[in-house]
């Protein structure tokens, strides 16, 4: 089964928690026991797990991706804006897929964990592919 989940952002960076949309798809695929792979189709967007207990966890890792690659002019691929360019780097650092367990009708995650959109180029309308197979047994 393949869907899209579309995905809206309000910020040039942001994390959006899409684990609830995930979850919702694969129940409306009545697969109990697969793979859900999920592809983000954008050069300035990533994919990522992880917690979101703490809502400061977010603003942590979002500050700590911008820190490690700042928006600047001096990259050489500056197409659209130099936050483009910067984006382009990140998204390859975070990467754009995922491959979670389905058990049980559920994504197999750890207690604290979610599935977080990384935006790198906002506010944009994005989206986010899904591909949920059944275990063959």
């Amino acid at each position: 089964m393949f869907k899209e989940i579309k995905i809206i952002t309000e910020k040039n960076e942001c994390l959006v928690n899409i684990t609830n949309e995930i979850q919702k798809v694969i129940a409306e695929s009545n697969v109990k026991d697969g793979i859900c792979v999920v592809y983000v189709p954008h050069t300035t967007a990533g994919i990522t797990i992880n917690s979101c207990l703490d809502s400061m966890t977010s603003e942590d890792i979002t500050a700590e991706i911008h820190r490690l690659v700042p928006t600047r002019v001096d990259f050489k691929h500056i197409y659209d804006t130099p936050a483009d360019a910067a984006g382009h780097i990140k998204s390859v650092l975070v990467g754009n897929s995922l491959s979670l367990i389905i058990k049980d009708g559920q994504l197999l995650l750890g207690r604290s964990q979610s599935i977080l959109f990384f935006e790198f180029d906002g506010p944009r309308d994005r989206c986010v592919q899904l591909q949920i197979m059944r275990d063959s047994q």
